[in-house]
């Protein structure tokens, strides 16, 4: 009202005045919004024993690997419990993309800190990672004790096209609040087509973010000395000179053995692919404590059990060093990532109000998005192979998409499905 009696009165440029008063109000407000949002959420509103629940369920169903895992801590804390916002989480993911160590279970603790302060910070990333843990211990004991690992192909058979379409649904979603405008879904494209065509995930995630952080603020690059670089140093993980291991072949060492599995969750970036390119190097090639052939058997373990691929250090550590070995792997190998989230997750509002580091998380979002999607396209080509599980991924997206569906019972319907078909093949 107080606009129409202005617009009435004044000449045009009040009226133009008054809307562009209201216009920046207007962005003013959603902008205090959202960081009022995201300031409610992280002071801790609910409970850890709920963080621990939904941490528990995820870490026995979570098949496919860190997209998928993503994807299925979305629905149930976004879509299902409404925890936080897809903003919020893709803030979250961004961070998670700025430090080492397993993402999926980087975004649990996050969650965890967001919804139960320290607490569910604890109890998420434990409760997360403990059933994956346990079921690799048995198998670990398994494999010494009678030479073979029982197979889980025909399970994942039936698994796999189902977390395909959970991850789609899941891509879906986050790219409606992550994509705000041409830029940032170009980037987007340009990350999903590089990666296809054998360029560094890294490179692309960081190269991403930084390139929006440029673009997004290039007058006020031209206009101050400022250096926006110097900004991105805390949040690389960098190992410590002490960590270094020597170089030559030594006795399998529970200490040192911890020691290797605290460097490697400290400093490693990317896939599951890469975990492998430092577990052999460390293990097989300078210290000989593995073959090729246990290697190659201990990530197939932690690839096929559900939850967090970095287990495969709970079964190096129980070959090399039995229960005491497992349990030092696990710890070294993931403690890295509880303290990271703790330092990182009390500044993700004030990076977003930031207009550089703001910029920059919007370029990894979206750039960690396509990757996920060149992923995805990868992980589907395996998975769907015959008219069975194109028809498993079809329906799955039906019922995600349409029926809003919980995950985990169609990750049930999905071995269930596996397990008749086996059968009637017998």
């Amino acid at each position: 009202m107080v606009g129409f009696v202005l617009a009435r009165n004044d000449p045009l440029g009040t009226t133009i005045a008054v809307q562009a008063q209201e216009s920046t109000a207007f962005r003013s407000a959603r902008v205090s919004e959202t960081i009022r949002e995201q300031s409610i959420a992280a002071t801790g509103q609910g409970s850890a024993g709920e963080v621990a629940r939904m941490a528990l369920k995820l870490g026995f169903i979570a098949f496919g690997g860190p997209a998928a895992h993503i994807a299925m801590l979305r629905d149930e804390a976004v879509v299902r419990r409404k925890w936080l916002t897809d903003a919020h989480f893709l803030d979250l993911l961004g961070a998670t993309n700025l430090i080492p160590g397993p993402n999926s279970t980087e975004m649990v603790i996050h969650i965890g800190q967001v919804r139960a302060g320290w607490r569910g910070l604890i109890l998420g990333g434990v409760c997360f990672i403990l059933p994956a843990a346990i079921i690799v211990l048995a198998l670990a004991w398994a494999y010494v004790n009678y030479g073979s690992t029982p197979t889980a192909e025909w399970l994942l058979y039936g698994i796999k096209p189902v977390i395909i379409a959970v991850v789609v649904q899941a891509l879906w979603g986050l790219a409606k609040s992550a994509v705000k405008g041409p830029l940032l879904a170009l980037v987007g494209l340009v990350v999903l087509a590089l990666y296809l065509i054998g360029a560094n995930e890294i490179a692309l995630l960081f190269g991403g973010g930084i390139f929006v952080m440029l673009a997004s603020n290039i007058r006020r690059l031209l206009s101050s000395q400022a250096t926006p670089g110097a900004m991105l140093l805390p949040l690389f993980g960098l190992s410590a000179p002490w960590l270094a291991q020597p170089t030559t072949s030594t006795p399998v060492n529970l200490g040192q053995l911890f020691l290797i599995f605290l460097k490697i969750g400290s400093i490693l970036y990317g896939s599951g692919y890469v975990l492998l390119a430092f577990l052999r190097n460390d293990f097989v090639a300078r210290l000989g404590w593995l073959t090729d052939q246990q290697l190659l058997d201990a990530v197939a373990i932690g690839q096929f059990t559900p939850g967090p691929v970095f287990t495969t250090a709970t079964f190096i550590g129980y070959i090399l060093g039995s229960w005491p070995g497992a349990i030092l792997a696990t710890v070294g190998i993931f403690l890295p990532s509880f303290l990271f989230v703790a330092a990182v997750n009390p500044l993700v509002p004030r990076l977003r109000r930031s207009p550089w580091m703001g910029a920059l998380l919007d370029g990894v979002n979206v750039a960690a998005l396509g990757l996920m999607a060149a992923v995805t396209w990868e992980l589907g080509r395996a998975a769907i192979i015959d008219p069975l599980t194109a028809l498993l991924a079809a329906v799955a997206a039906i019922l995600l998409l349409r029926f809003k569906v919980n995950s985990a019972w169609l990750v049930l319907g999905g071995a269930i499905v596996a397990l008749i078909y086996r059968w009637i093949g017998s």
